[in-house]
């Protein structure tokens, strides 16, 4: 019975998608590739087999969201084909990808899918030699090759057979050769050879090693067989001798290393890979040991993966990245040592017109300044490659001002410039601009790695941005929200401080006020749970409920009450600590309300301090039946009551009776000072020496003789 056009029925226990995959790369001449099936109900793509290179080289992304930036979910998602032609596309489209593997290669990935539904996707790859376009032939195969197995994985789910995971593809095996030699004298015309030779497996096992290679790296060969080199030899213990190996293994081109054997014994290792593992020549590297001996002094110069290692500590130092300023240190920090670039400049596009978000390392802010607002319209680099999305690189000064010469003032003191375009989600977000002291000659391994750099930037910087924009509103919100001014009423003096969280979005729920209710007032200070606008948005509506309640005459116990049902009526699934006080300085007493909300501090006038032990209900928002006691406590003139929220007293690795019994004693020693004086004394207190994990809004009032 047939599937459709050139296939036939698989019967349920046969390797489905490992036959389909290596007849595919025989097909197409590619190298590597894998299978991936969507798992049922989920947008999760899971790969079941994988050809031509070890799992290991593709471990990230066994198991990716269908939403996830890589070719290989694009292609299901979207169910076209993704052609990538080389490294620098890579890096320019695919940054991630780019960064943990960055080698020229082409890949191809395709949707496994029929017209009813999506199954899967698989992706192939080429070695870097491959022509920049998919030839007609390889598409047509391609896409045949996906449609059938789609057709087979249609029917096993209609026939209920399974089909899952697969053991990955071996290499295939090498074909007869016209005169092959016999193993024993194979192996006779090897030990012949002056030179060292090893044969590595896909996953770097050696299978073979001459007895020249054997005294070159200083081992017996029985102990090397099945080792990997790099970690049987301890002088070849070292990250970028086995990236030489996945270079040469995912791009099918030759590459070489030289190595120092100990004591001072310079060898030289190339790598010839092919489909089923590379061949190792070593010999001793004598032009390298003469360089070496003459150059004894110089330091080592960075190697490749230095900058590597460096791209993917930026990669997960800017995904802490909250604001554009953080992008901005970060680039500076991470990035200008790693490329030996002196100065950055980062800018966006907006209103048709560059603008500078941040610098670093420019001798002069002028020059900076004259860049800031140019219009997009105008031919310099900067415009040419945030317009066109391509990076530019200008390895001299020369070469600049001859395809430039109407560009402007360029900044003395530099020699090269790297232009690297900000493309996130399809769009230019900005450009970030390297500079170098000294001509520049900018290889293309390091082209890409600028490049994979310019994509993650992109999108920390489009998520920075988009976090300044909602803090500014989140801050304004809150600023809204907050009295202007304070008005207490006669015989009462009063001053206020708030100040945000020094993590996250800096804006949250605490809030106080100062009511006027003649001949009395209230006072009311609190905090929503949350640091958000959300958070915000309810303190003022908490805010503006306290206050409608006091304006009507409700006692202080009926305040509390209506505002916990407020809380609770509005289902906003948010609770929130209040304290609050209805003044009344011509009898010299306070009468307060407390639901879960630190106690306040009273200061008498001959400088003692006390912790006031009020009676208190729960937190607003959690119980409707809730009821608050009141406490009434005598306020006589030359008295300062200290109402804070917890973010005063609270830090990680403080107890807070410690940190109560140190702001009592200050507030004894200088609650004599002018109440402005006092706040600023209190809000320095509590900020000092720590991170401010949660805001922190103090309210201070003094009774004095109306």
């Amino acid at each position: 019975m047939s599937d459709g056009p050139g296939t036939t029925r698989a019967p349920a226990g046969r390797p489905v998608l490992s036959l389909a995959l290596a007849a595919l790369l025989e097909d197409v001449h590619a190298h590597s590739g894998a299978v991936y099936l969507l798992r049922p109900g989920e947008p999760v793509l899971e790969m079941a087999v994988m050809a031509g290179m070890p799992r290991a080289f593709a471990a990230p992304w066994e198991r990716v969201g269908l939403s996830a930036p890589i070719p290989v979910a694009d292609a299901a998602r979207e169910r076209r084909l993704v052609w990538v032609g080389g490294e620098e596309e890579m890096a320019r489209r695919y940054p991630r990808i780019s960064v943990v593997l960055p080698y020229p290669f082409a890949l191809a990935a395709a949707p496994v899918a029929t017209d009813r539904a999506v199954y899967g996707a698989l992706f192939l790859t080429w070695p870097g030699a491959h022509p920049p376009e998919l030839s007609d032939r390889e598409r047509e195969h391609l896409v045949a090759a996906c449609e059938r197995l789609a057709l087979r994985l249609e029917r096993a789910a209609r026939e209920d057979w399974p089909v899952g995971h697969e053991p990955d593809v071996p290499a295939a095996p090498v074909s007869g050769v016209a005169g092959t030699l016999g193993s024993v004298e194979a192996a006779r015309m090897v030990s012949r050879l002056p030179y060292g030779l090893m044969s590595l497996d896909l996953h770097g096992r050696i299978g073979f090693a001459n007895a020249a290679a054997a005294e070159l790296l200083g081992r017996p060969a029985g102990e090397l067989l099945g080792t990997l080199p790099w970690v049987s030899v301890p002088w070849l213990n070292d990250p970028g001798y086995e990236d030489r190996y996945r270079a040469a293994l995912l791009s099918q081109e030759v590459t070489s290393f030289v190595a120092l054997r100990p004591p001072g014994e310079w060898l030289s290792f190339r790598l010839y890979p092919s489909t089923t593992g590379l061949s190792v020549r070593i010999s001793r590297a004598r032009a390298v040991a003469e360089m070496a001996r003459g150059a004894a002094r110089a330091g080592p110069g960075p190697s490749r993966l230095v900058t590597i290692s460096q791209v993917l500590s930026l990669a997960g130092a800017l995904t802490e990245a909250a604001g554009v300023r953080d992008v901005v240190q970060l680039v500076w920090d991470e990035v200008a040592p790693a490329v030996g670039s002196q100065a950055l400049v980062l800018l966006r596009a907006q209103g048709g017109r560059l603008r500078v978000l941040g610098h670093r390392g420019c001798p002069s802010a002028r020059a900076v300044e004259d860049v800031d607002g140019l219009s997009l319209s105008g031919r310099t680099p900067a415009t040419h490659a945030l317009n066109s999305g391509v990076p530019a690189f200008f390895d001299t000064r020369e070469r600049l001002e001859r395809l430039y010469p109407d560009r402007g003032p360029t900044p003395d003191g530099f020699a090269a410039w790297a232009y690297l375009p900000l493309v996130a989600s399809g769009r230019p977000v900005g450009l970030c601009v390297l500079a170098y002291t000294e001509p520049h000659p900018f290889p293309a391994d390091e082209r890409a790695v600028l490049t994979s750099l310019g994509g993650l930037i992109a999108q920390a910087l489009e998520r920075a941005v988009l976090y300044d924009a909602k803090h500014r509103l989140a801050h304004g919100l809150q600023q809204a929200l907050l009295p202007n001014s304070l008005a207490p009423p006669p015989g009462i003096e009063a001053a206020a401080r708030y100040l945000p969280a020094t993590q996250g979005m800096e804006i949250g729920g605490d809030f106080y006020d100062l009511v006027p209710s003649r001949p009395l007032a209230a006072a009311v200070i609190g905090d929503v749970q949350g640091h958000n606008v959300t958070a915000a948005g309810l303190m003022g509506q908490i805010r503006t409920g306290v206050r409608a309640y006091t304006t009507v005459g409700q006692a202080p116990h009926e305040v509390m009450r209506s505002t916990n049902r407020l809380l609770i009526d509005l289902g906003a699934d948010l609770f929130a600590s209040c304290l609050y006080l209805r003044l009344d300085p011509a009898r010299g007493r306070a009468v307060m309300a407390r639901a879960g909300h630190p106690p306040p501090l009273l200061r008498r006038p001959d400088g003692r301090v006390r912790v006031l032990d009020l009676a208190g209900g729960p937190l607003l928002g959690i119980d409707a039946a809730a009821v608050y006691p009141t406490t009434e406590v005598s306020l006589t003139p030359g008295s300062v009551l200290l109402l804070y929220t917890d973010g005063l007293v609270e830090s990680p690795g403080v107890d807070i009776e410690d940190a109560l019994v140190e702001l009592g004693a200050l507030l004894a020693e200088v609650g004599h000072q002018p109440l402005e004086s006092l706040a600023d004394e209190v809000v320095r207190h509590g900020a000092a020496g720590r991170e401010r994990v949660d805001d922190v809004a103090v309210l201070l009032l003094r009774a004095h003789d109306g």
